[in-house]
């Protein structure tokens, strides 16, 4: 996923705007993304203190007045954060952009991808393997309500996953192996090469018996089947707020009419402000 994933209109609510200097005197902290569907109001976790804080440094700088809702997926997320969407151009390729620096990740197995959820974008694991967050791009999301059939199936193909990408891992570590592998399906010796798959299978299995392996807990899956998200996030890219107020905004946004890059056609621009 090369492209980075890294993801607010026009109200006051009853004047309790705040400078960002004050912030740190307050239990909670809240932004304010304003856009012109809506107004949503995001709380921040203290839970990921890195997150948050640099949020609200950002947020002092005005960093996000007027950037764009660059990447839009019905039935997924609303994304914002790249410095380049600030007077893009209509059609521009955005979703690359970002401060100059990273986050390191601040996963906590009691924050999840339920709908509504702000979280840090980032790069692929390719690219970035300790899961590092942008600096500035984020995602809302939406997501969609998911039955238990669902989530089983999906915990099966996360964890199959999961082992299938070690198993190539063990391949493309072993030189002599890789050429032997190249070799057995260029000549279409299907049959050999299952068994040397099977073997490593049966290795990754063996080292890794003890592992827990990925599962929905029943307290989130309550809430995937009654509100809707996106589980198949969960410890993969870190959740550091939530909206709780003007929910109804993100499925707004998430209708617009959108490119082949998820660009809406139509510009959607935010601002951000901070709220006692």
């Amino acid at each position: 996923m090369k492209k980075t994933v890294y993801f607010l209109m026009i109200i006051t609510i009853f004047g309790f705007s705040v400078s960002c200097s004050q912030i740190k005197t307050e239990k909670d902290t809240f932004v304010l993304i304003e856009t012109e569907y809506g107004t949503m109001k995001v709380k921040l976790y203290n839970e990921t203190p890195n997150h948050s804080e640099n949020f609200v440094q950002l947020c002092d700088k005005r960093f996000f007045d007027d950037l764009l809702f660059h990447r839009v997926i019905n039935g997924f997320m609303i994304q914002s954060g790249d410095p380049d969407s600030k007077n893009a151009l209509p059609g521009k390729m955005l979703g690359n952009g970002g401060p100059g620096y990273e986050i390191d990740a601040e996963f906590n197995e009691k924050l999840f991808h339920k709908k509504g959820v702000l979280a840090a974008a980032r790069e692929s694991d390719q690219l970035n393997p300790e899961k590092k967050s942008s600096g500035s791009q984020f995602y809302i999301v939406q997501g969609t309500k998911m039955s238990d059939e669902e989530m089983n199936q999906m915990e099966t193909k996360v964890n199959e996953s999961k082992r299938n990408t070690r198993i190539q891992n063990a391949i493309m570590s072993d030189m002599n192996l890789m050429k032997r592998v190249d070799s057995l399906q260029s000549s279409g010796n299907i049959e050999e090469l299952n068994k040397i798959i099977q073997g490593l299978g049966q290795k990754i299995d063996e080292t890794y018996k003890n592992e827990i392996k990925y599962s929905i807990p029943e307290d989130h899956r309550k809430i995937y089947r009654e509100l809707g998200g996106t589980p198949f996030f969960d410890g993969d890219y870190t959740v550091f707020g939530e909206v709780v107020e003007g929910i109804d905004v993100i499925d707004k946004i998430a209708t617009a009419q959108t490119d082949s890059n998820d660009r809406p056609l139509k510009d959607i621009k935010m601002k951000i402000k901070l709220v006692k």
